[in-house]
C-alpha cells in the first residue's frame, strides 16, 4: 500500500492579502459552512469589512434561526494585543454574542484571555479562538483545516446562568443541556445526515435544513412528557401555507402525519410529530429517544427540503 505525504502549507502561500484573499474565501458559502460545523453554530454572511467607527471588521453574520450578532476577525499572523483589543471592540459596536478570532498560531497569554472572557461572560456570550491550518497529501491542492484553540465552556456557563434559580430548575437545565450534548455524539457516530448545533441548557434544539424560511425543531418537555419534532417558521404564513396545501402530498412522502399549527394570533406555524410519555430524567432511555429523534428528523428534514422553494 503506497501512503501519501501529508504536509502543512503556509498560509500566505495560498492567501497573499489577509482582506483580499482570506476574507473573500471565508465569506463564501461552503466555506462558511466548513466553519459552521466545526463550531455547531449556523452562519449566515451579512457583510464583509463592516464598518466599527474607524475600524473595519472582516467579516458580520449572524447565526441562521436565532439572529444572534457574529463578528469574525481574521488575523494571518500570530495573535496580538492589537488584535484582541479588536474583537472586543467589534462585540461591542455590533452588540455581538458570538466572537470568533482566526488566526495563524495563538499565543498562551491570549488563549488565557480568550479563555477568562468565556469564564467570566454570561452563557449569552461566546468567544472562539480558531487556528487555520492549510494541509496537502504530496502535490494534491490544500486542504482547509478549522482547529478550536478556545471555545465556551457550556456546563460553566450553565452554571452561572442557573445560579440563581431554584435547585430543581437548575438540575433540569443541566440534564438539557447533557441531554443535547449526548445527542450530538450520537449523531456524529451514526453519520446522521443531521447538521450538528452546538448543545445550550434548553428544551429545544435548532436545525437548520437548507433554508432561512424555517429551521427544523426538536423539543423534549418534561412536563407534558413528550417530545417532537418537526419543522418550525417563524415569521412566513405564505410559506406555511404553501405548505399546508400540499399536506396529504407530504404526510404521504412521510409515511406518517404530523401536527399542524397555522398559529394564527403569532408571527410563528409549526407542524410537528409528537412522542408521547417520555421521561427526561430516565437517562437510561436516552439512547431510545436519540434514535427517535434521528429516524423522524431525517425523514421531515429529507421530504420538507422538496418543497423549500415551491
Amino acid at each position: 500500500m503506497n501512503l501519501g505525504k501529508l504536509q502543512q502549507v503556509h498560509l500566505r502561500d495560498y492567501w497573499k492579502h489577509e482582506a483580499l484573499d482570506f476574507t473573500n474565501w471565508l465569506a463564501k458559502e461552503e466555506n462558511l459552512n466548513m466553519l459552521s460545523e466545526e463550531i455547531g453554530i449556523d452562519i449566515i454572511l451579512q457583510e464583509t469589512e463592516a464598518s466599527v467607527g474607524r475600524f473595519n471588521l472582516d467579516i458580520l453574520a449572524i447565526e441562521d434561526n436565532s439572529d444572534r450578532k457574529i463578528v469574525i476577525e481574521n488575523q494571518l499572523e500570530q495573535t496580538d494585543h492589537d488584535h484582541l483589543g479588536k474583537i472586543i471592540t467589534y462585540a461591542s459596536g455590533f452588540d455581538a454574542e458570538i466572537i470568533i478570532w482566526i488566526v495563524k498560531d495563538v499565543r498562551d497569554e491570549h488563549k488565557q484571555a480568550i479563555d477568562w472572557l468565556n469564564e467570566h461572560t454570561d452563557d449569552k456570550i461566546n468567544f472562539f479562538v480558531i487556528k487555520m491550518e492549510l494541509w496537502k497529501i504530496d502535490d494534491s491542492s490544500p486542504a482547509p483545516k478549522f482547529h478550536i484553540v478556545s471555545k465556551p465552556n457550556n456546563w460553566a456557563k450553565a452554571l452561572k446562568s442557573s445560579a440563581s434559580q431554584p435547585a430543581r430548575e437548575t438540575k433540569l437545565k443541566m440534564l438539557q443541556l447533557e441531554f443535547w450534548t449526548e445527542f450530538n455524539s450520537f449523531l456524529d457516530n451514526s453519520k446522521s445526515i443531521l447538521r450538528i448545533r452546538k448543545p445550550k441548557a434548553q428544551h429545544w434544539y435548532d436545525m437548520s435544513f437548507g433554508t432561512s424560511k424555517a429551521h427544523l425543531s426538536l423539543n423534549i418537555d418534561s412536563t407534558s412528557k413528550t417530545m417532537n419534532t418537526g419543522i418550525y417558521i417563524p415569521d412566513n404564513k405564505e410559506f406555511y401555507n404553501r405548505l399546508d396545501e400540499k399536506k396529504v402530498e407530504i404526510e404521504n412522502e412521510l409515511g406518517f402525519s404530523l401536527k399542524w399549527f397555522p398559529l394564527e394570533q403569532r408571527k410563528a406555524s409549526r407542524m410537528y410529530v409528537i412522542k408521547e410519555d417520555i421521561d427526561i430524567y430516565d437517562t437510561t432511555k436516552w439512547g431510545e429517544y436519540f434514535e427517535w429523534f434521528k429516524i423522524y428528523s431525517e425523514r421531515i428534514h429529507t421530504t420538507f427540503s422538496k418543497y423549500i422553494n415551491t
